[in-house]
């Protein structure tokens, strides 16, 4: 070791990066939970023994990190985590949620084999009536409801989902290992939660929701058609693209 490694080794920690330090040790051990109120710039400059510059420096860094947000006039708060979606990929709610580090969960609400109805085949694009299984499931990230699923499956496209439980798997990554898929369409809309689906996500009466409708195929026969949604506070959809395809 050289000197100058040396030296750098007794260079103390400024108050800065000590604050940093401390608010995303206990933000990202979990003592500090999503919403929790980070203590006032008075308050940590007390604790600290240091500027109220110093401070406000520590806190707009971590609100670019994305761990904490701040509001005016109410303080600083843990950030809620939001998860990312690719528009165009098929993706695994489970992933999704474990990115965020957050211990998931998955619930079967209903399970109905049926006739398909003439709403059911619109929403598919089925050309003849056939049997379909509707499924509604719930998504959780933590305690919290993440998403909920409501799912239509062609029985005359996939006639093994008729003897499929979906109880310990959810309908998504079971058809991505049984079904290829050739196409898909997805259709993303705000909505405001009806009484329903308020319920079933935890959330208000008219609560934001952000709403994703998939249909997929293969060879030209319609599978599946799926509605996921989410509140809108735990959610959001990215897309990539080159110059090219801005056109």
């Amino acid at each position: 070791m050289d000197k100058m490694d040396t030296l750098r080794e007794q260079e103390p920690i400024s108050l800065h990066q000590r604050i940093l330090a401390d608010i995303s040790e206990r933000i990202l051990s979990g003592e500090w939970a999503p919403g929790h109120r980070i203590p006032f710039e008075h308050e940590l400059t007390e604790e600290y023994g240091c500027s109220r510059m110093t401070v406000n420096k520590a806190l707009s860094e971590l609100a670019r990190t994305g761990l904490i947000e701040r509001r005016r006039r109410s303080g600083s708060f843990v950030r809620t985590p939001v998860s990312q979606a690719a528009v165009l990929e098929i993706h695994d709610i489970k992933d999704e949620v474990q990115e965020l580090g957050l211990p998931y969960r998955y619930e079967l609400a209903s399970h109905q084999k049926r006739k398909g109805t003439p709403a059911d085949r619109a929403l598919m694009e089925l050309h003849e009536a056939g049997p379909v299984l509707a499924l509604r499931c719930r998504h959780f990230a933590g305690p919290r409801p993440f998403c909920l699923e409501e799912r239509l499956i062609s029985l005359v496209a996939v006639p093994e989902a008729a003897e499929e439980a979906f109880e310990e798997i959810a309908p998504g990554p079971w058809l991505v290992g049984h079904v290829p898929w050739s196409a898909a369409e997805h259709r993303i809309r705000a909505t405001g939660a009806d009484a329903e689906i308020a319920a079933a996500l935890g959330v208000e009466p008219g609560a934001p929701c952000l709403v994703v409708e998939r249909r997929t195929w293969s060879a030209e026969h319609p599978v599946t058609h799926v509605r996921f949604t989410y509140p809108a506070d735990s959610h959001t959809l990215v897309a990539r693209f080159t110059p090219s395809q801005a056109r």
